[in-house]
């Protein structure tokens, strides 16, 4: 499980850091070839052509929020609205608990075998993107992965849910790689009221 975590989160920080980078490299180029002021350097930017770098953006961001929504469910970090569960009693929350990480399990398992149908259509023609031009199939086959991926994460958070009682919690102040604990600064001194002007 430690591999497919960590392949999980370098997938998401290596297409959300390219596609950033891209997105940079594309505007700093756009502005160079319209706008530099040294004729030569707008005729040498004029020369590479990057009109595939949009197209390539939108499919590393899809495949990037299918995965990132894998591992939302992985980490806890999905919006839920649990105010009536959370007032149920115990027996009968963990019922509706369960039963709703089964019916997300479901459902993304019928769009994983949804998808990996049409992808398997998709890769039997020629169709291609636009600008990069490679086949429609690879493009869509982000939905198949991505959701069997949520799929199993549902269950194994339903798994985890059955076995202990606990849901994965996300500590949005946490940091990785941070002790807050640590640092004075974030103490209040005492006989202070801990607001910092």
């Amino acid at each position: 499980m430690k591999l497919l975590d960590r392949l999980e989160e370098w997938l998401i920080a290596i297409l959300m850091g390219g596609a950033t980078l891209l997105i940079f490299v594309a505007v700093i180029h756009r502005y160079a070839a319209c706008c530099a002021p040294i004729e030569v350097v707008q005729d040498l930017f004029l020369k590479i052509d990057l009109s595939w770098a949009q197209e390539l953006c939108i499919y590393m961001f899809v495949w990037m929020a299918k995965f990132g929504a894998a591992y939302g469910v992985r980490t806890g970090i999905h919006v839920g609205v649990d105010v009536l569960i959370n007032q149920l009693p115990p027996r009968w929350r963990k019922a509706y608990v369960l039963v709703g990480l089964i019916l997300g399990a479901v459902f993304t398992g019928i769009i994983a075998s949804f998808g990996a149908y049409f992808t398997w259509g998709m890769a039997h023609t020629d169709q291609t993107s636009p600008d990069l031009e490679i086949p429609k199939w690879i493009v869509y086959l982000c939905i198949p992965l991505g959701s069997g991926l949520m799929c199993f994460r549902f269950l194994q958070v339903a798994w985890a849910f059955a076995r202990m009682g606990g849901l994965p919690k996300h500590d949005v102040a946490h940091v990785e790689g941070v002790d807050l604990s640590a640092s004075p600064a974030l103490h209040p001194v005492e006989g202070t009221t801990g607001v910092r002007p």
